[in-house]
């Protein structure tokens, strides 16, 4: 099988393409910047073909005509309630997408996100209905909304990977976890933060990589994808797992940041679904 992986050299990209390394397969990794793609431990063994997605051209004949893509790549994150999201992101995915499967493509996994349920607490399943409340949720969702209606027109197998919450080294420098670690290596006296108590959602970035491979690969189920633990968190919880695993020690200023509005306050997701299909 040939496939191709977008965002390749994106904190996600970089582990998927290493997991995919494991596999029989033609691997075509492809992101804006060739020089950061050089740079990854995977350059040398996969087919890197630079390349802007608002291009004017067919992407599938660029891209080899391959048998399957996993799509990765969106740009701006974490500002999650930034318009671009809508005005820029959104069309650019929805044309480079189009134009693959219109073109040929038979299989397409996209990675989503949690935010597309909008601000409900609790235990999360794929079959609630989505409301979201921010740019990037909303956009997210409608990218979505659009694939499953372009399934009426063109026969391709589509499946949708809604990530929960990540951790793993090359995150996001904004992330709580590397906000955390810059902090004692900064050796300062106490870390802010909120007060911790929400609930959330966490795997191991090399866990959702094989995840969405897995997905990816298998035939059986065609369907939306809760991408979770199924086992909440609170934020003060990982924070303190993650000293006691390193035994690192800082004081924990709680409280000094407000709690996002952008979010729920306590969720995390239903991942029976996913178990089935990790078990084939």
């Amino acid at each position: 099988m040939k496939i191709l992986v977008t965002g390749s050299t994106g904190f996600i990209g970089n582990y998927v393409i290493n997991e995919l390394l494991k596999y029989d397969l033609d691997i075509i990794a492809t992101a804006r910047n060739e020089d950061k793609a050089k740079k990854q431990n995977w350059f040398d063994k996969v087919k890197f073909l630079s390349c802007d997605l608002n291009s004017q051209i067919n992407f599938f004949n660029y891209f080899d005509q391959p048998d399957a893509v996993i799509h990765l790549a969106w740009e701006g994150l974490p500002n999650y309630k930034e318009l671009f999201h809508i005005e820029r992101n959104l069309p650019n995915d929805i044309f480079f997408l189009s134009n693959l499967i219109k073109a040929g493509l038979k299989k397409l996994t996209v990675t989503g996100t949690c935010l597309e349920y909008g601000l409900v607490n609790g235990c999360l399943s794929e079959e609630i209905i989505t409301n979201p409340q921010n740019p990037y949720g909303i956009a997210k969702d409608t990218l979505r909304k659009y694939l499953e209606s372009l399934e009426s027109y063109y026969k391709f197998d589509f499946k949708w990977v809604r990530l929960f919450y990540l951790y793993g080294k090359g995150q996001n420098e904004k992330s709580v976890l590397s906000q955390l670690a810059k902090a004692i290596a900064n050796k300062e006296n106490e870390f802010n933060m909120s007060g911790g108590e929400q609930l959330r959602d966490y795997l191991n970035v090399e866990k959702v990589a094989e995840i969405i491979i897995k997905i990816t690969l298998q035939d059986k189920v065609k369907d939306k994808f809760n991408c979770c633990s199924g086992k909440p968190i609170s934020i003060r919880k990982l924070v303190e797992n993650y000293l006691d695993t390193n035994n690192l020690s800082i004081k924990l200023n709680l409280g000094y940041y407000p709690y996002n509005d952008y979010e729920p306050f306590a969720f995390w997701g239903d991942n029976r679904k996913l178990k089935g299909i990790m078990k084939q």
